[in-house]
């Protein structure tokens, strides 16, 4: 979970700096800034920019769930075994008491 509110944190630090300096560009350049476009902007460099230098966080993220992912799955195949196995001892049990298989 740390690695998630830590790369949603810097995602969210790196767009308001982007959208700080479109802004800042915007109004420096135009005098007024378009809200909308200034947004889409920020959002795009963001973008781009933390597929560059949010590589460390993101991969920290994806290893922690898929650690996670697979800690599910052995529990699940664990359960399923032991179900299994649950059930071929009640066959066996029927069986060897004379009953007629369950269908």
């Amino acid at each position: 979970m740390k690695e998630f509110v830590v790369y949603t944190a810097l995602r969210l630090v790196l767009f308001a700096a982007s959208l700080a300096v479109v802004m800042g560009v915007w109004l420096s350049v135009a005098g007024q800034a378009n809200l909308l476009w200034s947004f889409v902007l920020a959002f795009v460099i963001s973008g781009i920019g933390s597929y560059f230098l949010l590589n460390g966080p993101r991969e920290a993220f994806a290893r922690r769930v898929d650690e996670r992912a697979r800690r599910a799955a052995s529990r699940f195949e664990e359960l399923k075994a032991r179900e299994d196995a649950e059930d071929a001892e009640d066959e066996q049990r029927r069986s060897d008491a004379g009953e007629a298989p369950r269908a």
